[in-house]
């Protein structure tokens, strides 16, 4: 077992604003609380909800570090009091969704929100993982289970969670329909299982949801922009169709026409994951654990991360994820001689 160091690196924000109030500190080593482990880091999603806490609208929860980061793979190296050590021995890797703190060399995390590594899976590409995979299972399985051979609309198809949700979709027999911004990203789109990807920038999603389905229109649509979309998702939706919203990036208020929805019998389901209850993010990890390792081990998930960057670098990593260039996902390298790739 190694030696645990009192201090460790890492990164966090000076202030609301741009990439350049992301900095790097040194903090101490946290110690694990009953029910915790101490996980030494290998690796750190960076997903848009750690943008947002950045740009000052998405606060940690309270009791939750200021350092962000909401999924990290690694290593177990402590246990807190009431936690069995054989569940998660010493050095075995593993994989865990926070409520904040992975952006750091170490983390405590509630034991229920570990879990073993996925075997076959890099441990770069598993510190990508947990929140995304979350994200779309609790809203794609529990939230709204979808069925084999229903049309599903991913909005944002090329990001983090567009990407996953395409490959999950595709796996439960479903058909995936994608939003993407340039021909590059509906290539990237269509090689992880969305049946079409539709160039928002140049198309009008609403008309080509109608053609593609045959007039049917989407029986889920998972939507990461918010007001923004709001009347045209619901036009866009079929008979008894369900928008499940998990994002704002369009906004947080819009007129909704009842009359549209009560028509089709349709639903608007607004959900969050960080907010949640331990107990709710254990049900959801062991749900996670459950549907989507078998899924990784077959080869018909992956998690690919287009980018990483040291944390001395996280910086530079916010600014590449703002330009909207990435495809996948980026990840943080927690190691201390880590370099960019």
């Amino acid at each position: 077992m190694r030696l645990i160091p009192t201090q460790m690196s890492i990164a966090c924000y000076a202030g609301p604003g741009g990439p350049e109030v992301v900095i790097e500190q040194r903090r101490q080593v946290p110690q694990p609380a009953p029910g915790e482990v101490l996980i030494e880091v290998v690796a750190a999603g960076l997903n848009r909800a750690d943008v947002l806490q950045r740009e000052g609208h998405y606060p940690p929860p309270v009791g939750e570090s200021d350092i962000p980061g909401l999924e990290v793979s690694g290593r177990v190296v402590d246990w807190g009091p009431g936690v069995d050590p054989d569940l998660f021995p010493g050095g075995e890797p593993v994989v865990a969704l926070l409520g904040s703190g992975g952006y750091a060399q170490y983390v405590c995390v509630p034991a229920g929100q570990v879990l073993p590594a996925p075997k076959g899976l890099d441990l770069v590409a598993a510190g990508a993982l947990m929140e995304v995979a979350s994200t779309v299972v609790s809203n794609l399985s529990l939230t709204v289970p979808v069925q084999p051979g229903q049309w599903v609309l991913v909005h944002g198809g090329s990001g983090g969670i567009g990407t996953f949700a395409l490959q999950y979709l595709r796996a439960r027999g479903a058909r995936p329909l994608a939003t993407v911004s340039s021909p590059a990203k509906a290539e990237w789109a269509l090689r992880f299982g969305a049946e079409a990807a539709i160039n928002y920038r140049e198309e009008d999603f609403v008309e080509r949801v109608g053609e593609l389905t045959g007039g049917h229109g989407a029986d889920v649509i998972l939507d990461v922009v918010g007001a923004k979309y709001l009347t045209r998702n619901v036009t866009a939706l079929a008979a008894d169709g369900r928008l499940v919203n998990i994002g704002l990036s369009g906004g947080t208020r819009a007129e909704l026409d009842l009359g549209r929805l009560l028509a089709k019998r349709a639903g608007v389901i607004g959900t969050g994951l960080r907010s949640r209850s331990a107990a709710d993010k254990e049900r959801i990890v062991q749900q996670v654990h459950r549907e989507v390792w078998p899924l990784l081990a077959s080869g018909q998930l992956t998690v690919p991360v287009e980018r990483t960057f040291p944390l001395s670098q996280a910086r530079e990593a916010h600014e590449y994820f703002d330009s909207g260039a990435h495809l996948g996902k980026v990840a943080l390298l927690a190691g201390p001689d880590q370099s960019s790739r």
